[in-house]
């Protein structure tokens, strides 16, 4: 579930603005403005179809495979398993992101990245959005091996990420959202409390989301988009202020942060 809110669009000289407030006669151009990917023309979130259509193509393979091999082949091989990890199998920690446990997870999972992900990827970018999930989706996996030896899969470790990473784009640009900032935040913040409460129950790798959550939180918060207006009266649109070399900092910063907790899980426990 998420909240729609428009965060664009032309708007008159000296008329107040699809988002309630209102500009200057002028506003100037300023070299550091990335024009946002919703003012393109034809965008589409093609890094969330992808996602989607790749994580379905894995999950049919896993429904085959008992077939073919006797077992899920693809689970064996990706799942989270904190002792196969610390054995060298590394990517251990980025492709449960792909894997599902049933019907049920997986059509879960992909409903809410298709309602959620085309407004962030519209708002971020394909290459941000892309590292958003992804930062998330290790996150996550990086807190549940720290926390729980169970093993683990799924994509909601990054949907987490996508729920944090929501409601601090709404916070960081809340003047231009206005009166509405205030009831998508609480929504969100409703939203995620009620999830991580169904977390609880038995079965559910709830660190594997508090972990996504504070990923994308954390990403977002450094790298995510800061928004302004750019251009000369009658015609404005919003464009990104956000350094582009902040945000491949950020990302580099990020994954070395919880590299780094995962190798030293490894270290302490001999996971």
């Amino acid at each position: 579930m998420t909240v729609d809110i428009p965060v664009s669009g032309d708007t008159p000289n000296g008329a107040p603005s699809p988002l309630g407030e209102s500009h200057p006669p002028e506003a100037p151009r300023e070299p550091g403005f990335q024009v946002l990917p919703s003012d393109l023309p034809q965008f589409s979130p093609l890094v969330t179809y992808v996602i989607i259509g790749l994580t379905v193509l894995v999950y049919i393979a896993q429904l085959g495979s008992p077939y073919l091999f006797g077992y899920d082949l693809p689970a064996a091989l990706g799942m989270k398993v904190n002792e196969l990890i610390a054995q060298g199998e590394l990517w251990r920690l980025l492709t449960p992101l792909l894997l599902h446990g049933s019907l049920l997870h997986i059509g879960f999972n992909m409903y809410a990245l298709n309602v959620i992900g085309p407004g962030l990827e519209r708002s971020f970018g394909h290459r941000r959005f892309l590292l958003l999930y992804l930062l998330a989706g290790f996150a996550g996996n990086v807190v549940s091996m720290t926390f729980t030896d169970a093993p683990s899969l799924g994509a909601s470790t990054a949907i987490f990420g996508l729920f944090g990473a929501q409601g601090v784009f709404i916070y960081q640009n809340r003047i231009l959202f206005g009166e509405r900032a205030q009831a998508a935040l609480g929504q969100i913040v409703r939203l995620a409390v009620i999830n991580l409460l169904i977390g609880l129950s038995p079965g559910i790798d709830n660190w594997g989301h508090v972990g996504g959550l504070a990923g994308g939180v954390a990403f977002t918060w450094l790298a995510g988009p800061l928004l302004g207006w750019q251009g000369i009266a009658p015609s404005y649109r919003l464009a990104d202020r956000r350094d582009p070399n902040a945000v491949w900092l950020a990302a580099v910063g990020i994954g070395l942060l919880f590299a780094m907790l995962a190798g030293a899980v490894v270290m302490w426990r001999g996971v």
